[in-house]
């Protein structure tokens, strides 16, 4: 058995108007570990979708491969042990949503007992019980994005993929799915979803990927990243070290407490320094680029030298 998901030198080009070529993907290569959860992050139109059709066998690609536990996701069988999310669901909004699911489990091979049992479930967890009887086209946009991942959940697959999932959802509702993602990684499920909010990767991802007009520009586990973003240190001293010596920006917050503005690199420094005065260090808050600067850093670097 292969990897959750596995890709080599995935192209795809597209002929637009009067014949133009778009390149949405050039040369991806990419793999997803078993129990992680894996942030696919782009701005609009970076090839996220495009990524996601192909390895759900709805487009195919122009060069490379894509493997969904090391079976070829252009066979139908790669996709039995996936629950997936498209970025835009398009549900049969004639149906309720427990008819909805009984058809999703049927075509899932579930039998009755299961799809009752799992449909309580998911929409029990969706927050979606009270309207389950009522037709899907009365529902919002929300409550449509809720039922989306209900049914990606609904027959217990290894590996999710979800497009855009936080997508059209109120910030509680954000809460919630982000909630049920770490749900599945305590679980050891497998969960790879694109986005372009880099809060919800810094929320839940261990690794993510940065794809920006086609190609993948960054690739790191979460921590690193944000490791790699620390610029600095602001730190409460007390004591005789309160008035520490050195080329530190500081704040006196009353007779013997101060705060200091500490570069990175001259931490160890400050921190001599404090216990030589005898000082007390009170309190130690970490100055760190974020996830969305890191993010913008790589995007506009990327329109820069490829316009």
């Amino acid at each position: 058995m292969g990897l959750p998901i596995e890709i080599h030198g995935l192209s795809k080009i597209y002929r637009g108007k009067k014949k133009l070529r778009v390149e949405a993907l050039r040369n991806l290569n990419l793999a997803v570990d078993s129990g992680e959860v894996f942030g696919f992050l782009g701005p609009n139109g970076a090839g996220k979708s495009t990524t996601i059709k192909i390895m759900m066998g709805l487009i195919s690609q122009t060069e490379g491969e894509a493997k969904i536990f090391g079976i070829p996701v252009t066979q139908a069988a790669a996709r039995v042990r996936v629950g997936y999310l498209p970025e835009n669901p398009s549900l049969y909004d004639f149906l309720t949503a427990r008819e909805y699911l009984a058809f999703v489990g049927k075509t899932y091979g579930m039998s009755t007992k299961d799809i009752n049992s799992r449909s309580n479930e998911a929409l029990t967890r969706l927050e979606l019980n009270e309207a389950a009887d009522r037709q899907i086209r009365s529902y919002s946009k929300g409550m449509v994005q809720r039922l989306g991942l209900a049914q990606a959940l609904l027959h217990d697959p290894d590996l999710y993929i979800l497009d855009e999932p936080m997508s059209g959802l109120d910030p509680i509702g954000r809460v919630l799915v982000k909630d049920i993602i770490r749900e599945l990684k305590e679980r050891g499920k497998t969960v790879f979803f694109s986005t372009h909010i880099t809060a919800d990767v810094e929320a839940v991802c261990d690794r993510l990927g940065v794809i920006v007009k086609g190609r993948l520009e960054a690739l790191d586990k979460v921590e690193n990243v944000l490791r790699r973003g620390i610029e600095g240190y602001t730190v409460q001293v007390s004591g005789n070290a309160a008035n520490v010596s050195g080329d530190f920006v500081s704040r006196k917050i009353s007779d013997t407490l101060s705060e200091y503005d500490v570069p990175k690199d001259s931490f160890n420094l400050f921190i001599d320094m404090v216990s030589q005065h005898d000082g007390k260090v009170e309190l130690i808050e970490t100055k760190r680029r974020n996830l969305e600067e890191f993010f913008l850093e790589i995007v506009k670097h990327e329109l820069r030298t490829n316009p």
